[in-house]
């Protein structure tokens, strides 16, 4: 199988693609400038200690979403519709995995604050927008942050909640999350709950700032 992240070189598909990276997964990453991706990909080996690492491939978003079997959306919300504009016609018939949170960053404000889309969630915007494509959208990743993900060799200590309406594309994301060393993958429901998970982003943001942290994250308990 392999994993492509589009937007792969900002800190958090950076972060999900050392994570996917070290367990052995097939990972493209994707960017608009093949040079950044380049980067990443050097980047990585750096950080693992291993130059001869060759399960990473760089690429141009376009290239990365036809080359994935799973395709994993990690822009800002302002660069999520043109990103995905760029990428909708190599996403027929895939797993296509949008964490993207709308935060009040994307206009200049606080990253503490969230922003009410009138599709109810980014990433039903998203499924809104690829609607006439056979896509099976699922929200996930969205409240680990690159921190912890880049946090090696420490297990990242938070769940992934999941939320989709195809029960097989959540099967699916649900055992890549779970290759994450520490992550336990949740079932939120229905797609329509990333309102609820995406909202959790900005709280966890504001619980590090208060504290001075950086590596916040949520269990759900006593399933």
């Amino acid at each position: 199988m392999k994993i492509s992240i589009i937007g792969g070189t900002g800190d958090q598909g950076l972060g999900l693609a050392l994570r996917f990276a070290i367990a052995g997964e097939d990972v493209v990453i994707g960017s608009r400038d093949v040079k950044k991706a380049e980067n990443a990909v050097s980047e990585i080996k750096s950080m693992l200690g291993k130059e001869e690492i060759n399960n990473l491939t760089p690429m141009t978003n376009p290239d990365a979403a036809r080359a994935g079997d799973i395709v994993v959306l990690t822009v800002p919300l302002q660069a999520q519709m043109v990103t995905l504009k760029s990428i909708k016609d190599e996403l027929e018939g895939k797993t296509f995995v949008d964490a993207t949170v709308p935060l009040e960053t994307c206009l200049g404000g606080r990253p503490t604050r969230y922003v009410d889309l009138w599709e109810g969630s980014a990433v039903e915007r998203s499924a809104e927008f690829l609607n006439e494509k056979d896509v099976k959208v699922v929200s996930a990743f969205n409240n680990i942050s690159a921190a912890s993900l880049t946090n090696i060799p420490e297990d990242v200590q938070c769940d992934c909640l999941i939320s989709g309406d195809d029960l097989e594309a959540k099967k699916t994301v649900i055992e890549l999350a779970e290759k994450i060393p520490g992550v336990k993958a949740i079932d939120c429901g229905a797609l329509e709950n990333a309102r609820v998970v995406e909202k959790i982003t900005a709280m966890l943001i504001n619980l590090n700032i208060r504290n001075k942290v950086k590596l916040t994250g949520i269990r759900i308990t006593g399933l």
